[in-house]
């Protein structure tokens, strides 16, 4: 069990967004928030990104900058430019990637955007451990898939062929957990905390796996203990200490986000996924779900496909 996949897939509420800006100086688009994560990756020139309560950040060609909670930023040529709110209305689409163009008399620079669709309201480790702002300047040599993808990105765009818009769209959904990867990979083990100590070390990592690959499972914190090759007691410290909550916390915490997820792409009753999420009844299930979710696990499934 792949349990980083296994978290994305399970927190995404629909397709990722995409759009190409393509602006000449001077230019300032503000970007509104949305209800998931996003990144910019410029592709030729150079620009500045002002993050919400930061300074701005320089890009150049190759820079990839990613916003972990979504916040309303703006991208700029400069920031004494007063800045355009970004209106979805001006964009222009093909079938996946909408396009945006800023004429002006200065230099151009082009920018690919996604925007990740994911539920806010279940806050993952895997995410919750990042840093708002991720930068990931163009080194050579680091990071190598995830520049391959930047610079197919960038060939797509540059140059459209048949099939283009199906490959931007396939690279920026696979970007995600690129982007996450190498920024875990940045950390030194001893600066390791949270997800990304979790999911590496020998004795939580296994009871990770066991929880996502099997969450119905009537688990208790010796059986996990028993995957870790650790007492109970040493387990339960352990991983309280490394993922931030107790093992039955965490367990209950996915159980509910898999249950969010069957909801949303499923047309499974819910008398199955209560069994699948580990609930002797649909009553004791609903009544779980609600208290978590704030709202009946019918509403929110109806909610889900309204807004999909």
């Amino acid at each position: 069990m792949d349990v980083f996949s296994d978290a994305l897939a399970a927190l995404r509420t629909g397709a990722p967004v995409s759009t190409c800006t393509d602006a000449r100086a001077p230019w300032s688009l503000r970007f509104p928030p949305v209800a998931g994560a996003g990144f910019h990756v410029l592709l030729h020139g150079t620009c500045l990104l002002i993050p919400p309560d930061a300074d701005p950040i320089r890009l150049s060609a190759g820079d990839l900058v990613f916003l972990r909670q979504g916040n309303q930023h703006t991208l700029c040529s400069d920031p004494a430019v007063p800045p355009e709110t970004f209106d979805e209305a001006r964009v222009g689409h093909s079938d996946y990637i909408g396009r945006i163009i800023v004429d002006g008399p200065g230099d151009r620079a082009v920018l690919a955007c996604g925007a990740y669709r994911l539920d806010v309201t279940r806050p993952h480790p895997l995410l919750a451990g990042l840093p708002a702002v991720i930068h990931l300047p163009a080194d050579l040599g680091r990071y190598p898939a995830l520049r391959a993808s930047i610079e197919q990105l960038t060939t797509e765009i540059d140059e459209p062929r048949p099939g283009s818009d199906s490959i931007v769209a396939t690279l920026i959904d696979l970007m995600l957990l690129q982007i996450i990867r190498a920024w875990y990979d940045t950390l030194p083990s001893a600066d390791a905390r949270g997800w990304a100590a979790a999911v590496t070390d020998p004795a939580i990592a296994p009871a990770l796996r066991a929880i996502h690959a099997d969450p119905g499972r009537a688990w208790t914190v010796d059986a996990l203990a028993r995957e870790s090759g650790l007492s109970r007691a040493a387990f339960a410290r352990r991983f309280t200490a490394i993922v931030g909550e107790p093992p039955l916390g965490y367990l209950t915490s996915w159980r509910m986000t898999t249950a969010g997820r069957l909801l949303r792409e499923t047309d499974a009753p819910l008398a199955t996924v209560a069994e699948r999420t580990g609930y002797s009844s649909e009553y004791a299930f609903a009544k779980a779900f609600k208290r978590e979710y704030g709202i009946a696990p019918g509403n929110y499934r109806r909610h889900a496909r309204s807004t999909a």
